[in-house]
């Protein structure tokens, strides 16, 4: 069985336990961070654990555990499998009371609770004929920019994208695309590269930073500004991007062709930047 972290401890996975009074599990009173580990290696993970810090402060608790003990309990997860990519999930919630009411309680320890598995590799269908994406109104609640366990929201408009048979939902909150219902947006027009700007509105996501960061370094002309929805059928190109999927090209919007149809040139530049930026990772040298 994986092993597991819990509130000090590591574990088989199908032992361990948390109350049934957790606030994470009462009201989804919490946050989590997915970190990919490229040969045993963290992506970014200070940067994953500045937003840890943020979403922690932004729901009013303080980091539980000093960094160098995230560092540790990841390493001996992701030691388990040395060379291999794995995905690691961690949560902290505001623990377990003695009743449930709405009130901070004011005494519980938070619950931590940290797990890895082995990532898949990338589909070839992707990058050979992109996927599909449909647009549905941002009905989530006004902080997105949380990295709250409360994700209802989320599940639903990711459901109903799988309904439509798609892959990813865009949304669209007053006249403008915000993010997918688990990833962040990009798109490309006229040799542009242009993603929403950060805010109260999306997750500010590692792997959206790191698209920026390299189409700089590689002088391809981008911006951080408001999308309007009409724009998107306009598009030469679109992306979506996380932790998990990379950087994916939409190429099916709502039934409709994105551009040409298949991943377009753009994209390909920017997927060999970051399978790059992947292996300097995985050799130490990034």
């Amino acid at each position: 069985m994986p092993e597991v972290y819990l509130n000090g401890e590591f574990l088989p996975l199908e032992e361990a336990r948390v109350s049934v009074m957790d606030r994470g599990f009462l009201f989804g009173d919490g946050v989590y961070e997915v970190i990919p580990a490229y040969g045993g290696r963290p992506f970014r993970l200070a940067q994953h654990l500045d937003r840890l810090d943020y979403s922690l402060a932004a729901i009013r608790m303080d980091n539980p555990l000093p960094r160098e003990e995230w560092r540790w309990i990841l390493e001996r997860l992701t030691g388990a499998a040395p060379g291999v990519d794995r995905m690691i999930y961690l949560q902290v919630t505001r623990g377990a009371d003695a009743k449930r009411h709405h009130l901070f309680p004011l005494s519980a320890e938070p619950t931590r609770f940290v797990m890895a598995w082995d990532a898949k590799p990338r589909d070839p269908a992707i990058e050979a004929q992109g996927i599909a994406a449909v647009t549905l109104e941002d009905f989530r609640w006004l902080r997105c920019d949380i990295k709250s366990i409360a994700l209802l929201g989320n599940v639903l408009l990711r459901q109903a994208a799988e309904d439509a048979g798609a892959e990813e939902s865009i949304l669209i909150r007053d006249g403008c695309a915000t993010e997918g219902s688990s990833t962040n947006l990009f798109l490309v027009r006229a040799g542009e590269l242009a993603t929403p700007p950060k805010g109260h509105l999306l997750l500010p996501g590692i792997t959206r930073d790191l698209v920026l960061e390299l189409a700089r370094e590689a002088g391809i002309p981008c911006r951080e500004r408001e999308v309007r929805a009409e724009e998107l059928a306009a598009a030469d190109e679109i992306w979506i991007s996380s932790s998990s999927r990379e950087v994916e090209p939409v190429t099916r919007l709502d039934g409709e062709p994105v551009g040409d149809g298949v991943p377009g040139p753009q994209w390909r530049r920017m997927d060999a930047l970051f399978q790059d930026y992947k292996g300097r990772l995985r050799a130490g040298h990034a």
